[in-house]
Parts: structure tokens; C-alpha cells; sequence
């Protein structure tokens, strides 16, 4: 954000600059020198083509400002979506939770829309996060959830948005000490790993809830 802002800053002084040389440059061609003599022979091509120049580093100037502004904006819009979809996340997982500690049957069509969203704003966040799964990692399709192990699985997804969620990677990222970047490079495998399997668990509980809710 500081960058863009430096940048915006710098693109309106340019901006301003140009403007200035373009006056100047229109009211030194209007004026005539003092004095006797008379007055000096002007090549209107050097003039044409200096305006012309003075007009596209104008024109430039002014895409690339609005250009910033717009990357700023999208860049807000960011900020906003992970804010919202990183809240979301916890509190979907917060509702799942109490209806396991309430021993609640599982209701598959509230299960397969509260997993469902927990697929869709976790595939955003990785959007932006681009975690990445290892070569170890890398898995074929996991088989198909049984009835039995649905309630299992909401417990796993559970504590995997926990461990995503209190990653010192996402909390401290700006205070990271030199000292410590291997331990932050740990801490972003270990988020991107929870992030990648999150996404994963949620879409097969989701997949197995709609199979499912036709039962009930």
C-alpha cells in the first residue's frame, strides 16, 4: 500500500510538471523579447513537436495515476475480502462445533451449505496466499466419506481451521525478526498445508452431505 501511495504521489508531481511545461511552453511561444532587432526565425515543426511531446507525457501521466488508483482499489477490495472471508471461516466452523459438542444429529443440508462456504472462502483466501502443497504432500483422491466417519471428519476440519487460523504466519508477518525467518518459513508451510488441507476436507464432507441429506 505504502508503495502505491509513493507512486500516486510521484505520478502527480510528474503530473504537475507536465502541466507546467506545457503553459510554459505555450506562453514563451506568445511572447516577443524586448529590445531592437528583429525578432528571431522560429522552425514551427521543432514548436509542433515539442507540444505534441509535452501533451503525451501528459496523457501518460494521467493513465498511470488513474491505473494506481484503481490498483489501490483493487488492493482495498483484497484486504477486504481475506478480512471477511478469514472471519467467516471461523465462525461457520464455530456453529459446526457447537452442534458436535451438543451431540446433535448431523442435519446434511446445514453441514453441506456450512462446508460448502468454508470451500468457497478458503479457495479465495488461497487466492490471494498461493500456498502451494509439497511434492510429500501431494496426494491422489482421498476415497469417499463413510456415514460413520462423517462426524470425525467435521472434527478434523474443525481443528485444521484452528491451527490456519492461530498460524503465527498470518498473525505476525509484519514483525518478523530477522533471526527468525526459518521458523516463519515453517510457519507459512504449516499454514499453507492447513489452508490447502481445509480446502480438501470441506469439499468432500460437502460432496458426501448432499448424498446424504437426500436420506434424511
Amino acid at each position: 500500500m505504502g508503495v502505491l501511495l509513493t507512486n500516486i504521489k510521484s505520478l502527480a508531481w510528474f503530473l504537475v510538471a507536465a502541466v507546467f511545461s506545457l503553459f510554459a511552453a505555450v506562453t514563451i511561444m506568445g511572447q516577443k523579447p524586448a529590445g531592437a532587432g528583429p525578432p528571431p526565425n522560429i522552425n514551427p515543426n521543432v514548436d509542433t513537436r515539442q507540444r505534441q511531446a509535452d501533451e503525451g507525457r501528459l496523457r501518460s501521466a494521467e493513465i498511470e495515476a488513474g491505473s494506481d488508483n484503481r490498483n489501490q482499489k483493487l488492493m482495498q477490495a483484497a484486504i477486504a475480502n481475506m478480512k471477511e472471508d478469514f472471519s467467516r471461516i471461523q465462525i461457520v466452523r464455530n456453529d459446526i462445533a457447537r452442534n458436535l459438542v451438543a451431540h446433535k444429529p448431523l442435519d446434511y443440508t446445514l453441514v453441506s451449505q456450512q462446508t460448502a462456504e468454508i470451500n468457497k472462502r478458503t479457495n479465495r483466501l488461497n487466492g490471494y496466499l498461493r500456498a502451494r502443497a509439497t511434492d510429500d504432500e501431494k496426494e491422489s483422491d482421498a476415497p469417499e466419506l463413510q456415514t460413520e466417519e462423517m462426524v470425525g471428519a467435521l472434527v478434523r476440519l474443525c481443528k485444521l481451521i484452528d491451527s490456519f487460523t492461530e498460524n503465527p504466519a498470518l498473525k505476525n508477518a509484519a514483525t518478523v525478526d530477522s533471526k527468525q525467518l526459518d521458523k516463519a518459513k515453517e510457519n507459512k508451510a504449516n499454514a499453507d498445508r492447513d489452508l490447502l488441507a481445509i480446502i480438501k476436507l470441506s469439499g468432500r464432507i460437502q460432496k458426501r452431505s448432499e448424498q446424504l441429506k437426500t436420506s434424511q
